[in-house]
């Protein structure tokens, strides 16, 4: 049983008493829509419509980062006349990736 006890997940030693002095910290999220490469050039040649083109498909999920973690994946929705996003994957924590 001492194995599971020391298991990287440390979402099992959360409770609510623990968080609940951070319920009312106010995170930024940002919704990444996509990414690109421009030169100096390219950047003063921009002008109203014109267009940049993403390194990612049509249709991939957006990346949501908060206080510059990546969270999750998601997809837009549309909300009455709100733009939002719908969570379609939560990433693992950054610490449970493999060290290099």
């Amino acid at each position: 049983m001492s194995s599971s006890q020391n298991s990287s997940s440390s979402s099992e030693a959360i409770t609510p008493a623990l968080v609940a002095p951070l319920n009312d910290v106010v995170c930024q999220v940002n919704v990444i829509l996509g990414s690109s490469t421009l030169s100096v050039r390219e950047c003063l040649r921009l002008r109203r419509n014109s267009i940049i083109r993403l390194a990612q498909t049509a249709g991939e999920d957006m990346h949501v980062v908060v206080n510059g973690i990546a969270l999750a994946a998601g997809e837009v929705v549309i909300i009455d006349d709100s733009t939002a996003i719908r969570l379609t994957d939560i990433l693992p924590p950054p610490s449970s990736e493999a060290p290099e």
